[in-house]
């Protein structure tokens, strides 16, 4: 069952612009998901993945940036490792599935994501 279903697009150069600022990568990413994304597009996707994510669950701010780690499973598609926050969320809504799907195409990124039990 569909519990929600957010979605996301970023503009790759603003999101280039917005890292420029000092700290404020590091507010969104945790030092594991900075290591992994060697460049502008690859943030982006994630940044547009757990926007989608707050959106699929309905969040109302209180959600924490980096309690929603964006990674890749073992068949190497995008996916997340939720604690704290987000976990919290998930567990109040009964959602025990996140899918997502992450796109770069013409300058933007885009997230897609269903929350399921």
């Amino acid at each position: 069952m569909i519990v929600g279903v957010g979605v996301d697009v970023v503009d790759l150069s603003r999101f280039e612009r917005a890292l420029a600022r000092p700290g404020f990568a590091q507010k969104l990413f945790t030092a594991a998901e900075l290591e992994d994304s060697p460049n502008t597009e690859r943030l982006a996707g994630r940044f547009a993945a757990k926007e989608a994510l707050a959106k699929a669950l309905c969040a109302d701010g209180s959600l924490a940036w980096r309690d929603a780690v964006v990674g890749v499973d073992s068949s190497g598609a995008p996916s997340f490792s939720c604690q704290g926050s987000v976990s919290a969320r998930m567990k109040a809504l009964g959602v025990e599935h996140l899918h997502l799907s992450i796109s770069h195409d013409g300058g933007v990124a885009v997230a897609f994501v269903v929350a399921s039990r």
